[in-house]
């Protein structure tokens, strides 16, 4: 059997990858870690309960009820993105309402009406949180800082995590500092006080800010060992082996029996993305409310995501476009000519594959030369900030499309 990225994967693709990004990248994501599973479940030891198989599982309870934050977790899981999960209403989360609301047949107010809580009652009882503790494997990487320039970040062998931290926050589509918000103190935010031997006492709510725990930034990877002249990232607030609560994110199951390449596979892992993703038929990116909506075969919609969609200087193309390839963990062929803000005097440089590259995990090549639909460094500008014509989505956003399409997908690019 031929594995999916080495059918999706073609020459076409790898060309295409010159022309889109608006900055150099400021904010990370995965890496190679493999670890052997003993069921069919691929996901690392951090996943969700879905199907009753996360051993590690903590029941510790929250310091607050997180309503908001529930609701984005519910709409995540259920394909309809709000973006980053951070608990506070905004425009993804607004746009995640309005596809829940359109599929379920119910006024588009992309707000949480009472029609709109009534039928999201049936995911009541999934908590806005969780608690986990950090593997040694997930936390094991090369942290390095990443250069600002084209030329010095081609001298990376991976554009990767800056910090166990910037990892983490992507594995739950979040931030960090929304992880450090729910972690006051380096701890769980909790109502319960954990003592010494593991029993749970009652104790306060506690606001303290964090403090920064030493994580090795140098730690040789399965990606490579980290040059000698590399710049350390941020020091870490989290470590291995430490408890930290979380985002509750599901849908996270990787078939460990399914033929993926590996680097993607640990990719989806890195990221809290699974493998069994609906099929979209068509594909819609509307640049008048950055969104872009996936259709299946009975034109049903399956899921929304918040996007990037152009700029003043490089518009969306409108009009109907084809897939012809998904590049996964890409390469960036950096070509000055073919920006406007950049000076064409500047080299040409080959930048390493890595989340923190110009177009993150994932590449969706178009008919449409030079553009295509991709991650980002930077999952916090996402809807806010603007592209060099491409259609950019949060890394794990573009990961999931990227199970979801094929090069029998079409394409639709409106405003």
């Amino acid at each position: 059997m031929i594995r999916k990225s080495a059918i999706l994967l073609g020459l076409p693709v790898m060309l295409a990858l010159t022309a889109c990004s608006d900055k150099a990248p400021d904010a990370p994501v995965p890496e190679a870690a493999v670890t052997k599973q003993a069921d069919s479940n691929f996901a690392d030891t951090m996943r969700s309960n879905d199907r009753g198989d996360a051993g590690d599982a903590q029941q510790i309870p929250d310091s607050e009820e997180r309503p908001v934050m529930q609701v984005q977790v519910v709409l995540d899981r259920l394909g309809f993105s709000p973006g980053v999960i951070d608990g506070k209403e905004g425009m993804s989360t607004t746009n995640a309402l309005k596809a829940f609301q359109t599929a379920n047949d119910i006024d588009e107010t992309g707000k949480l009406d009472d029609a709109t809580k009534q039928a999201l009652v049936r995911w009541q009882d999934i908590s806005a949180t969780r608690v986990v503790t950090i593997p040694e494997d997930f936390a094991v990487g090369r942290f390095e800082k990443i250069p600002e320039g084209a030329e010095e970040q081609a001298k990376m062998t991976r554009l990767d995590y800056e910090s166990l931290d910037e990892k983490l926050a992507e594995r739950f589509h979040t931030t960090v500092e929304t992880l450090k918000m729910l972690n006051p103190d380096g701890r769980p935010a909790t109502t319960a006080l954990a003592t010494t031997d593991g029993a749970v006492l009652p104790a306060a709510k506690t606001t303290a800010t964090p403090k920064p725990i030493a994580t090795p930034n140098q730690t040789p990877s399965a990606s490579g060992s980290a040059k000698a002249d590399a710049t350390p990232g941020p020091v870490s607030m989290f470590a291995a082996g430490q408890q930290i609560r979380v985002p509750n994110i599901g849908g996270d199951f990787i078939d460990a029996n399914t033929d993926l390449d590996v680097s993607w596979r640990d990719t989806l892992r890195m990221l809290g993305v699974g493998t069994d993703q609906p099929k979209a038929a068509r594909i819609v990116a509307d640049k008048s409310d950055s969104t872009l909506k996936a259709y299946d075969a009975q034109d049903k919609l399956i899921a929304a995501f918040t996007i990037t969609s152009g700029s003043s200087h490089d518009p969306l193309p409108l009009g109907d476009w084809k897939i012809t390839g998904v590049a996964h963990n890409p390469p960036f062929a950096y070509d000055p000519t073919l920006f406007w803000d950049v000076s064409d005097s500047e080299e040409k440089q080959q930048l390493p594959p890595g989340p923190n590259g110009p177009v993150g995990v994932v590449w969706i090549d178009l008919s449409k030369e030079h553009y295509g639909i991709h991650g980002t460094p930077a999952p916090e500008t996402i809807g806010r900030a603007e592209s060099h014509g491409c259609v950019r989505l949060t890394n794990w956003d573009a990961a999931r499309l990227a199970e979801m399409v094929s090069t029998k997908t079409k394409v639709h690019f409106q405003q």
